[in-house]
This record gives structure tokens, sequence and C-alpha cells, in this order.
């Protein structure tokens, strides 16, 4: 059943995808198999969604609980085998995540915590990318997304009696560039080994979507002018 639901949700993504978006996507090396941690920085609201075009085997997510409020949508993300984190208690969430790692299913998140600042640049990351592979023993696959932040559209949803602010990108170019993957090793006990990996994991998502960026920005500058503009 959740697999099945994953894959209606996903036909559905794909489906938009197809008619709104022009994603490009750049791989470095194939995804691993087997269990694995995908880890992405988070320009806008919708990544959730679109990062799971990267596979079509199923892909839990580690969402903010916002969606989760949601009447229907809700039940669907739960029944689905994504999991919710809730600000400032992140223990459940990890727990979940490591969980579904140790029984073979594939895991994603964002080590910023929230959604990238809105003049552009990454937040500094958390440590539970680096202490979920290093404890659950898989390798890491980071990821860098670009998109133009001018076009994302701020959407404030009432949820569960409060407002929340939300930065959808709806239609555009949709970039994303699949890097190297990372094969921990260290004891995650260790605090200096956790620091040093989580700051590996942003260098890697940083230059990857520096990566996405020059190649749409070199894209647009390649698509000659029409003739009725030289006009």
């Amino acid at each position: 059943m959740r697999n099945l639901l994953y894959k209606a949700g996903r036909a559905m993504v794909w489906l938009y995808a197809r008619l709104m978006l022009q994603v490009d996507v750049t791989w470095h090396v194939p995804l691993p198999a087997g269990p694995k941690l995908i880890v992405a920085n988070h320009p806008s609201t919708t990544d959730p969604f679109y990062l799971n075009l990267l596979s079509s085997q199923p892909m839990n997510l580690l969402i903010i609980e916002h969606p989760f409020l949601v009447p229907v949508f809700g039940t669907y993300l739960r029944w689905s085998g994504h999991v919710p984190v809730v600000p400032g208690q992140g223990r459940p969430a990890f727990d979940d995540a490591y969980r579904l790692l140790k029984k073979g299913r594939t895991v994603a998140l964002f080590p910023e915590g929230d959604v990238s600042p809105r003049h552009g640049g990454l937040l500094p990351p958390h440590t539970g990318a680096a202490r979920l592979a290093l404890l659950a023993g898989v390798p890491i696959v980071p990821v860098g997304i670009y998109l133009p932040l001018w076009r994302c559209r701020t959407i404030v949803s009432h949820i569960a009696g409060r407002d929340y602010v939300g930065y959808w990108y709806v239609r555009g170019t949709y970039s994303m560039t699949v890097g190297q993957t990372l094969y921990p090793r260290g004891d995650v006990e260790d605090r200096a080994v956790v620091n040093h990996l989580s700051g590996q994991i942003m260098q890697q998502i940083h230059a990857l979507a520096l990566e996405s960026e020059w190649r749409t920005k070199a894209a647009v500058r390649r698509v000659p002018c029409p003739a009725s503009a030289m006009d």
C-alpha cells in the first residue's frame, strides 16, 4: 500500500514537471544500490516533491511538519512513508529515518533544516545527516539544486490555527546535479568527526548547486534571439 501511494504521488509530480517545469538533471555517478541518504540544499518549499524525480524507487523524505497538518494531504504523506520533522524536536524524526535506513530504504533530507535564505546562499548545516549516515552505515548522495529565486511565489497558508510562509516554485527551469557518493567512516560519538563530515556534506552540496546554476545560466545564454526581437 505504501509503495503504491508513493508511486501514485510520484506519477503526479512527474506529470506536473513535464507540463510546467524544465527539469535538468546531471549525474556525476548513478545512485548507489541499497539504502542511502540523499542530501540537498533547499531553495524552495517545493523541493521535497521534485527531489522524488531522481529515482523511480521509493524514497522517504524528512519534511518539516507543516504539510502533515493539512487534512487528507497530511494523511497521504504519512501513508506514503514520509517523516514529519517538528522544529526543535528532531529526535523522533531522526529515529524514524534510522529505522527506515536499516530496513533498506532510501531517505532524503535537507541538512539546512529550513528553506535557504531568500537572498541566496545556504544556511549552516545541522549535524543530523552526518550522524544518521555514520550510525546507519550508509552512503551519502549530495545533490545541488538551482532555481531562479525570483520566480518563487510566496504563499501564506493557514494551517491548524497558524500562518506558515512557503516559497513555491511552480514554473520554470529546475536544475539538479547529483554528485559523487560519499562513504563516511568514523565514530558517531566523536563530535569532531561529525562536524567535519557535516561541513564536507555542505561543501559538496554548495559546489553542486553552483554547477547547476552555471549550467542553467549557460543554457539561457545559448538560446538564440528570436528574429522578431532584432527587427
